[in-house]
């Protein structure tokens, strides 16, 4: 092989180096713009704060009034609009009527899906399944399954539940 052959071979090298890389950062600037890849981000952020939030709705430590005024912080902290106003207007009665009670619960979703999303509204929808351990304070333990649909809200500090509907359990006959 000649110089002149080694030469247009170091060539053509670095040109298809530099077109690969230059196809690279094609391929990464389509991916980062791409509106499909932000509504699956915005689809699975929705999802996750969603069984959070329904997780944390179904939970109440009922052994003490500072446990239970905890317990509907938290229930405020997950919920947004009118399910949030409705939780503000009973808080007092609610703290009351879940101390007298004494139930502890622990909500687990067991399997979520949204069945909408508005990203541009910043709005969604949630059906869900979840697990209640109930541990009264007498009396044994058990758990409820429970099927909820959920109207979720984007806030400032991610997606809150909005409204809340359980969706009753056929009896299957």
């Amino acid at each position: 092989m000649n110089t002149r052959t080694k030469r247009l071979s170091g060539w053509a090298g670095m040109l298809a180096a530099v077109l690969v890389c230059a196809f690279g950062g094609w391929s990464y600037a389509q991916a980062r713009g791409d509106d499909t890849l932000a509504y699956a981000e915005a689809r699975d952020a929705a999802l996750a704060d969603g069984r959070t939030n329904l997780a944390r709705l179904n939970s109440m430590d009922g052994r003490s009034a500072s446990s239970v005024r905890t317990g509907l912080a938290a229930w405020l902290a997950s919920s947004t609009g009118p399910l949030h106003d409705r939780l503000e207007s009973t808080r007092k009665k609610d703290t009351a009527e879940l101390t007298d009670d004494g139930a502890t619960a622990r909500g687990k979703v067991t399997d979520a899906a949204l069945t909408a999303l508005d990203e541009r509204a910043g709005t969604a929808a949630l059906i869900a399944t979840v697990d209640v351990e109930v541990t009264p304070r007498t009396g044994k333990a058990g758990t409820q399954r429970k099927r909820f649909e959920a109207s979720l809200a984007r806030t400032g500090d991610g997606w809150k539940i909005k409204a809340l509907d359980a969706i009753p359990v056929g009896s299957g006959g």
